[in-house]
């Protein structure tokens, strides 16, 4: 029992902020007012200084400026921009009304700026905690230098996380939050709400998932063209990249790396440059359709529609995907297989199992186990594929001029275009919401529902 005790003793004490509200002392709990008091009174002048400066300069520009874009940020402003004349110059003037954006993001801004700040917060009660607690028990209290020269050792993960952190919140969370906030107004061109726009809860949503209006519609079309570029892009890639290594992989295939070479030269070409000539040599009056007609193949006045048909133009660009992707499967599964113990084939022979069998119940079965979170991400980036739809077709042909979609146009494209072209701000951030969530429940599913996942070093 004195030995558990010892042992136990030999733990640090846990300094949480909850600890310190509850168990502190005087000068502890009134750090939750002034912070950085209670370091100050316990031999931790400098960093007491630091934690009531950091309050002291964000009640400031609270005062000055994060009171008032709170308080703004419920009716995102109402002062619209109006044309005065001055007599004195004899011009008109405009006077300043309210920016919709400008408010919105400063109020995000300021909420996530709060939110750090609670971190910060809590920081300073735990070190007000253990700064008293060390004291009381006469123990040595790190001066400010002493702490400076702990993140070099045992907190160097504080050093080297805090900027990286930083960066996420200003340039990842702070621009994912003002996009999400964006859905739920009216922010277009529509009624001319670029400058001042209001709130309207989930009337985006239900405009795009109303199938009988013309966004909802197109929305319907884009995502199921979505789903099945998709699913053709990835398992086309993956079933004959797959072959392509099996082949060259065989015992009997001679000059190996010459066939991976050739395949792979692919790669070193930018896929922009590729999808570019194969735009133009597909073109009414490209070079294919040129040749065909010198050969005879098709009629003197005819072209092959490649990019006006929209059949056509979904089969075309899946074809040239497969040109494009397939190389990189070659690789990954060029490295499988050469993983695959060989011992496993030998004893499937000697079983008497036969080529479908053993491809079957060992090749098969470890490429899956190995290559489905290549496989997830697969199918993710080809959702996200702009580069091959904007490159190649630009989401042509356009069959309804209502719509503000092409035949081939991905859940990605066609936001770009309601964004930029169209000025569909609310409308876009709403595709890219409900894009985030298909993906992550897809592949949170596909992923947990694997044996990669379900029986890790299984293999």
């Amino acid at each position: 029992m004195e030995l558990f005790q010892k042992r136990v003793n030999e733990f640090p004490t846990p300094y949480t902020a909850v600890a310190a509200i509850k168990e502190g002392g005087t000068e502890t709990k009134l750090s939750m007012l002034v912070m950085g008091l209670g370091n100050m009174l316990h031999k931790q002048a400098v960093k007491g200084a630091l934690f009531l400066a950091a309050e002291v300069l964000y009640l400031a520009f609270m005062i000055t400026n994060g009171f008032h874009c709170l308080a703004m940020l419920p009716s995102l402003g109402s002062i619209e921009q109006e044309e005065v004349w001055n007599e004195a110059l004899q011009i008109y003037e405009y006077t300043q009304g309210d920016n919709s954006v400008l408010i919105l993001l400063y109020g995000v801004a300021t909420i996530m700026l709060s939110i750090l700040m609670f971190f910060v917060w809590r920081e300073s009660l735990k070190s007000a905690y253990q700064a008293e607690c060390l004291d009381k028990e006469g123990k040595h209290v790190n001066t400010f230098g002493e702490d400076l020269r702990t993140l070099l050792h045992e907190n160097v993960q504080k050093l080297l996380m805090t900027p990286p952190l930083v960066f996420i919140f200003g340039l990842t969370v702070l621009p994912l939050v003002f996009m999400i906030c964006m859905a739920f107004t009216n922010y277009s061109k529509l009624d001319n709400h670029l400058v001042l726009f209001d709130w309207v809860g989930l009337e985006n949503f239900r405009t795009l998932f109303d199938s009988s209006s013309i966004l909802g519609s197109t929305f319907w079309s884009v995502l199921a063209w979505t789903i099945i570029w998709a699913f053709f892009a990835t398992f086309t890639n993956y079933i004959f990249g797959m072959i392509l290594a099996m082949v060259i992989n065989r015992p009997g295939t001679k000059a190996k790396s010459f066939w991976r070479f050739c395949f792979v030269l692919s790669c070193a070409v930018p896929s922009f440059v590729s999808l570019l000539i194969m735009r133009t040599m597909l073109q009414p009056d490209g070079a294919v359709n040129v040749l065909l007609r010198n050969l005879g193949w098709i009629a003197s006045d005819s072209s092959l529609p490649f990019f006006t048909d929209p059949l056509w133009a979904k089969v075309t660009i899946i074809v040239i995907n497969i040109w494009v992707g397939v190389p990189y499967t070659l690789l990954q599964l060029t490295g499988v297989l050469q993983n695959i113990p060989g011992e496993l084939y030998e004893a499937a022979k000697i079983d008497g199992a036969n080529t479908v069998q053993i491809f079957s119940k060992i090749t098969l079965p470890y490429m899956l186990y190995i290559t489905t979170p290549y496989l997830i991400a697969t199918f993710t980036g080809n959702v996200n594929n702009f580069n091959i739809i904007y490159l190649l077709s630009g989401g042509d042909p356009v069959t309804n001029l209502a719509s503000t979609a092409g035949s081939t146009d991905l859940l990605v494209t066609w936001l770009y275009k309601l964004t930029i072209d169209k000025q569909y701000y609310n409308v876009g951030a709403v595709i890219g919401i409900l894009t985030f969530v298909i993906l992550a429940a897809v592949s949170l599913l596909a992923y947990r529902n694997s044996k990669s996942y379900k029986e890790e070093g299984g293999f």
